[in-house]
């Protein structure tokens, strides 16, 4: 048998082979295209709730509002302590103003304030020290109302409608019963506590009053009482912001008594007598108070019902 034969029969096989590896080689690949086609392509970026985008992130912006929220945080920080320091400014005119003219005029009102009494000063400087302390303290008094109008102006705009309304109608009742508070402590607690406490020293020594002791003394029957006097107004600003009900305020009654005691003893002189004199009027504010509060609830009430 001729070996050529053989090599000439195999031929068309292996081309039979070859191109059955050709197309199947072929329809793999298309297979392999065919996947990659329908394969989506991920995209570079997500959004701001995670889901995948195109979109590019836009920092830039972020970054210039953040800038510009710092900006305005600063800018409102400074307009804020501008206002105050114009205020203190003008309290501080204001005060000055009071004591320079206090002082000055010193001898024509002096006498109403010793009420007469025979005082003693144990060192010069200590007459200075009485003058300034008591044309301070009146002052203060005279400038009250302005201070009052200028913390206004810095507190205004950060009030909210209810209390800008609160404070805006109850401004002169603040002052009226400060007012009113200071009056009673010197021309009822004073007199009579000195009176008591003098009589009650006389028994056993005698007493000899310092000037810079009465005035002490004056301001500590004074000044305590005015703010004391606030309470329906404080009253009436808790119940406005929803703190403080009538009904609170009469189950703690009692309490309030002790507290008020307690109150009174620690803004007095340490005698019975001076304690009484104000706890008296402190109850009696305090029931005014309960009254205030329910006659502004059932206010609330007709006109919600309305």
């Amino acid at each position: 048998m001729d070996p050529n034969s053989n090599h000439e029969n195999l031929n068309p096989l292996d081309e039979n082979n070859k191109e059955a590896a050709e197309k199947s080689l072929e329809a793999k690949s298309s297979v392999a295209d065919e996947e990659v086609l329908k394969t989506p392509e991920q995209a570079p970026y997500t959004d701001e709730n995670g889901y995948p985008t195109n979109i590019p992130p836009k920092k830039t912006k972020e970054k210039k509002v953040v800038e510009e929220d710092g900006e305005g945080e600063e800018s409102n920080l400074v307009e804020h302590l501008t206002e105050l320091r114009k205020q203190l400014i003008k309290s501080i005119a204001v005060f000055l103003l009071f004591f320079i003219a206090a002082f000055s005029t010193i001898n024509v009102w002096f006498p109403y304030i010793t009420r007469g009494y025979k005082l003693i000063v144990l060192s010069p400087m200590e007459v200075i020290s009485f003058y300034t302390t008591i044309s301070a303290a009146l002052a203060f008094g005279l400038s009250v109302p302005f201070l009052c109008h200028f913390l206004w102006q810095f507190v205004k705009p950060g009030l909210n409608e209810k209390e800008s309304r609160f404070l805006s109608l109850y401004s002169p009742a603040i002052l009226i019963l400060f007012v009113v508070g200071l009056a009673f402590g010197y021309y009822i607690v004073n007199p009579l506590s000195y009176k008591f406490l003098v009589s009650l020293g006389e028994m056993n020594f005698d007493v000899m009053v310092s000037a810079q002791e009465y005035a002490r003394f004056l301001l500590l029957t004074t000044m305590p009482i005015g703010l004391l006097f606030e309470l329906p107004v404080v009253a009436l600003f808790l119940s406005a912001i929803g703190v403080l009900t009538s009904g609170s305020m009469k189950k703690v009654r009692k309490w309030s008594y002790v507290v008020l005691g307690v109150v009174s003893a620690l803004i007095t002189p340490p005698d019975f007598f001076s304690q009484l004199i104000i706890l008296i009027p402190m109850i009696g504010l305090y029931e005014a108070s309960i009254y205030l509060v329910t006659r502004t609830e059932k206010r609330l009430e007709a006109a919600n019902a309305a």
